[in-house]
């Protein structure tokens, strides 16, 4: 089993967020004596509907055996029961860890988010330090690191559970929640969406090219962030208002998904291929996304893309400055135009550390200050 970095609250009742697969029930096991906890687990079609029903049965339920904590696995399913969870976290003090996949239904539905009485977690696919000796680069390119995918022992399976996820994303978080009225633009938006990756937005092209409605393309990639399917990256500009209008780039939470999801999975990723390097510069995002979660740090992810064709692929702000300006390469030897971004922003961020993360085997420093790390060496030194 994969020793995860999440830290969960042993004192404190907790909302424990994540997209299906992340092993967010795993995890909880693996955290509580089950002695000590009543386990609800709402993907019981029977025990769902007894609570849609009478959530009040939940008090019923614990006082049984009156145990000190009660888990309940994907809670949005039944919003309701959050009235009774708040409840009995008032009268009988107990404690609740409450997973869910989806944080959208809580908050269309006016849920009872339990403010001020419930810490918020998230888990994520598996990261580098948590697979530790098990992690292999290409494999993670090729089929990311959901957990479930590293039982599988050969590329044929690992492919087909990805496509089995994707299709089972449609019918049990989207259409079982009824997130959108029609299906079908939906399912046409999908692989038009996946394939739009790590590229500034452009909300009116993805509806012409998938057919759909222009105005359901942005409430689409709403429902992909609500649903925890991806995460956006915002434009960088000094001024907020501005960073509002810019358009931001969509990652999606696992580059197996989201490679099942633009139906290429028998593309192999090939190193000094283009498409390799886009799938290298959208793992190390999405790794350092999940990292300054868990590490608990305030930092702001943030892209730069000016007029004059300048791009940095990421830049971290702290304390409303930026401290971190990356550019993220796949290479192995880096050349003289690798540098260029980061030294033409030299002057633009004072005092901010310039990092190319990319495949080299040991850190330097150039002559005008911008530091090279391998990748994993050079994200431990972000979140020291």
């Amino acid at each position: 089993m994969f020793q995860r970095i999440s830290k969960l609250s042993k004192s404190n009742s907790f909302f424990l967020f994540g997209a299906r697969g992340t092993g967010k029930s795993t995890l909880l096991r693996g955290h509580f004596n089950p002695d000590n906890c009543l386990w609800i687990d709402l993907l019981e079609p029977e025990l769902e509907a007894q609570l849609i029903l009478q959530p009040s049965r939940l008090r019923e339920l614990w006082k049984k055996d009156k145990k000190p904590w009660i888990v309940i696995d994907e809670v949005q399913k039944v919003p309701k029961l959050l009235d009774v969870v708040h409840s009995m976290i008032e009268s009988e003090k107990v404690l609740f860890a409450l997973t869910g996949s989806s944080a959208r239904k809580l908050k269309h539905g006016q849920a009872n988010l339990l403010a001020g009485r419930s810490f918020s977690f998230h888990l994520y696919p598996l990261t580098v330090p948590e697979l530790a000796h098990d992690f292999d680069l290409d494999s993670a390119l090729a089929f990311g690191t959901l957990p479930k995918i590293f039982s599988f022992p050969d590329q044929r399976e690992k492919e087909l559970y990805l496509r089995s996820y994707a299709s089972t994303y449609l019918k049990e978080e989207i259409q079982a929640e009824q997130l959108v009225r029609q299906m079908e633009p939906f399912r046409k938006f999908l692989p038009v969406a996946a394939a739009s990756h790590m590229k500034p937005l452009n909300y009116s092209k993805i509806a012409r090219d998938a057919n759909v409605d222009p105005k359901s393309v942005e409430r689409y990639f709403s429902i992909l962030e609500d649903t925890l399917v991806g995460f956006f990256l915002d434009a960088f500009h000094r001024s907020v208002r501005a960073r509002q209008k810019a358009a931001p780039k969509f990652y999606f939470f696992d580059v197996g998904i989201q490679r099942a999801l633009s139906e290429m999975l028998e593309v192999r990723p090939t190193p000094r291929s283009s498409y390799y390097g886009d799938l290298f510069e959208a793992f190390v995002v999405s790794e350092i996304h999940r990292r300054i979660e868990y590490s608990e740090k305030q930092m702001r992810m943030s892209y730069l893309q000016t007029a004059d064709g300048l791009e940095i692929d990421l830049l971290l702000e702290r304390r409303g400055r930026v401290a971190f300006a990356i550019e993220i390469k796949s290479k192995k030897s880096l050349t003289l135009d690798d540098f260029s971004a980061l030294r033409r922003v030299a002057e633009d961020f004072p005092g901010a550390r310039r990092l190319v993360l990319c495949q080299e085997e040991r850190p330097r420093i150039t002559e005008d200050n911008i530091e090279v790390f391998p990748w994993t060496e050079g994200i431990d030194q972000i979140l020291g």
